[in-house]
């Protein structure tokens, strides 16, 4: 479907409320979204950047994993495509990969890190962003089967979609070999389920990187090998026409692509430069190109007016696009490629006293030996690559013996050795203990099955964890029951975060949870008192809790014999969840 002025028109979008939308309609839009903020204005740019923000807030509300993941990676693209905004991404990729590792969503945890490499490209950190691909290629490269809990039409797109993300980063430092790799491998993601949109994309940015590789080529004197690169990108520029026509980025109707898209009109222009390119050429380079097309579209455009006899103009047009680009260093290799361009016209005979010979030899040289950087950067990455796989590899046999499978959670086994560091630890006192248990899921496994009974443990889990703060401890006990310590938390305060819990438990859809609802026995660990006596303490508190009806948390007397000096001050032993926020 097109991007029509409808739907990227805030106004619009909020006509139908968020919360009535589908998390297909969701994902969706914010597909459309990330493929708008690429080409438009500014302030058109802030809109779209504003709208995503709103789609996250909604699935946040909702809790899901995979959507929050999904709407957190648009967020922090869209800051990334926008000027001024890459250091706002920060925070957004930083929750983003904190949310998938701790969910255990390995395809988008890989795309946090590519993400993260595309914005050190922007601050000029090349080092670090390599460092940053090496990972999310390490993480792709254990991740070679589909999850079957999201469907393989959606791993497939998911995969394409942090390999192209890997990609960009890549193309950005000049590293093609490795690039066309990971642009193959996103092509074969999707060759069997691709959309238009998906087809049109792969084209363009192989087309780029073609263009660029060939470009770079051209500077250590590799001109058949340039040519070849050309060729083949012409040749790419007119299948996309098709696929394009029905994409969602945003476009003309009754235009063909080649007079839209900028890489698509440098393609044959680079491959047999000539007058029959220029006026298309010069159209495109008035507009905002896709990306960086702007550049490769300068030095075509350059090149044919200098076959015209036009070389003032040439010059000029690359004269402007490197004042243009001057503060942008997210292209290094393109911004060598127009210097490159201007030197070559600048020194040709009859055109002011040129460079010397050996200054032009001292630039080929000079070339040469950064070509040489360049294939060890290729050596740096693999290195880097493997080094985090095995690294992955011996983390994750250790996590196994530490992490419930099913949830994703500590396990008990972690669980009582945190306990035990927490009860040790002066800084943690005082410490809140509280057992979780399920309300109403032995019908889930009744009526519906064992499978729909795991769903909602890993919902249930998922909605428990964010519910509270990161230096909490969430573990599966066994069944349906979850621990959580709280350290460093009064009483009063741990039986408000643990309402808030039991509220967003209470709230979710029912398709996720069946109408499964929490009930929480909360007590404070007793100087010298030993793990499996807290426990117990908190198993019992979790039973008054089930005899008060459920979905709420109690809080156990700590003195059997004396009940009002449980806890000073707080509130009765039963806390309905509905209340908890009025304790404040």
């Amino acid at each position: 479907m097109a991007l029509t002025d409808e739907a990227t028109d805030p106004g619009v979008t909020r006509r139908p409320a968020l919360a009535e939308m589908s998390d297909a309609w969701i994902v969706g839009r914010a597909r459309e979204l990330n493929a708008a903020v690429q080409r438009h204005e500014y302030t058109q740019q802030l809109e779209i950047v504003e709208m995503l923000d709103e789609l996250l807030d909604e699935t946040q509300r909702r809790g899901e994993p995979l959507l929050v993941a999904q709407l957190l990676r648009s967020s922090a693209l869209a800051r990334l495509a926008t000027r001024g905004l890459a250091p706002e991404a920060e925070p957004r990729l930083d929750e983003m990969l904190a949310h998938t590792r701790r969910h255990g969503i390995a395809l988008l945890r890989a795309d946090a890190h590519a993400l993260r490499g595309r914005r050190l490209v922007i601050a000029a950190q090349e080092d670090a962003a390599l460092t940053e691909i090496a990972r999310a290629l390490a993480i792709l490269d254990d991740s070679a089967i589909p999850d079957r809990q999201v469907g393989l039409r959606s791993w497939n797109r998911l995969l394409a979609s942090t390999l192209i993300d890997c990609w960009l980063v890549l193309n950005q430092l000049g590293v093609y070999e490795a690039a066309e790799e990971v642009i193959g491998r996103a092509a074969a993601a999707i060759r069997e389920s691709a959309s238009p949109h998906d087809i049109a994309l792969q084209l363009i940015n192989r087309i780029k990187m073609l263009l660029g590789w060939g470009l770079r080529l051209e500077r250590i004197d590799a001109y058949d090998e340039s040519a070849e690169k050309f060729r083949t990108a012409a040749s790419m520029g007119a299948a996309a026409e098709g696929p394009f026509a029905e994409s969602l980025f945003p476009r003309k109707a009754n235009v063909a692509a080649i007079d839209q898209v900028g890489v698509l009109a440098a393609a044959p222009a680079l491959n047999q430069p000539g007058p029959e390119h220029i006026e298309r050429l010069q159209n495109l380079y008035t507009e905002r190109a896709f990306g960086h097309d702007r550049e490769i579209v300068a030095i075509a455009l350059a090149r044919c007016l200098d076959k015209e006899g036009r070389r003032e103009e040439a010059l000029a047009v690359l004269r402007e696009t490197r004042q243009s680009i001057s503060e942008d260093t997210s292209q290094p290799s393109m911004r060598l490629n127009i210097a490159r361009e201007l030197a070559r016209l600048d020194t040709s005979p009859g055109h002011g006293s040129g460079a010397s010979e050996s200054l032009i030899d001292y630039a080929r040289r000079l070339e040469s030996e950064m070509w040489s950087l360049r294939e060890s950067q290729i050596a740096t990455l693999n290195a880097r690559r493997e080094h985090e796989r095995l690294s992955a590899e011996h983390g994750a046999i250790t996590q196994q013996a530490l992490q419930d499978p099913l949830t994703g959670l500590p396990n008990r086994r972690a669980l009582d050795e945190k306990l035990r560091q927490l009860a040790s630890s002066a800084d943690a006192q005082p410490l809140a203990v509280a057992l979780v248990d399920l309300d109403g899921f032995k019908g889930v496994n009744d009526k519906q099955s064992h499978a729909e009974g795991d769903n909602v443990l890993r919902v249930v889990a998922s909605t428990l964890r964010d519910a509270l703060r990161g230096d909490d401890l969430v573990a599966r006990y066994g069944g349906d029951e979850f621990i959580v310590l709280l350290p460093g938390t009064p009483a009063s305060a741990a039986k408000m975060a643990l309402g808030r819990a039991v509220k967003s438990v209470a709230n979710l859809p029912h398709h996720l949870s069946h109408g499964v609802t929490l009930s929480i026995g909360l007590v404070s660990l007793r100087p010298q008192e030993r793990g499996e006596q807290v426990l117990a303490r908190a198993d019992a508190a979790m039973y008054q809790a089930k005899r008060g009806g459920g979905n709420q948390v109690a809080s156990a007397n700590s003195m059997a014999a004396d009940p009002a000096a449980a806890w000073a001050s707080e509130a009765p032993p039963t806390d309905p969840a509905w209340d908890a926020d009025d304790h404040g």
